[in-house]
């Protein structure tokens, strides 16, 4: 992960993180603490604070483009664990916050 991944953040504060409820707490096997997420059908849940406007991740800590942390990174959810620094994805949420594309990821 470069060093602009770790200060940017925009990929919290711009979609809805959403994931199959089986990998919350709620679950025998599940990491996300059940309590941050917020279910969005029988089967899925996402992050609090992600399926409003604005979008920002209730995990989220710091300022979007400064620097910021995730506060349940070694649990969070497999959506956040396959989002890629560098992607279109990643280029668009940074262009919502008015930041540059990455260069290299």
């Amino acid at each position: 992960m470069s060093q602009e991944c770790i200060k940017c953040g925009a990929c919290c504060a711009s979609f809805r993180v959403s994931f199959y409820w089986g990998e919350t707490s709620a679950h025998e096997h599940g990491t996300v603490p059940a309590d941050l997420t917020t279910a969005i059908s029988p089967h899925h849940v996402c992050m609090k604070g992600t399926e409003q406007k604005p979008v920002h991740c209730i995990a989220l800590a710091g300022e979007v483009g400064r620097e910021v942390s995730c506060n349940i990174y070694e649990l969070r959810s497999s959506t956040c664990r396959e989002f890629e620094a560098g992607s279109e994805d990643c280029h668009r949420a940074r262009s919502l916050h008015g930041m540059a594309r990455l260069e290299s990821a």
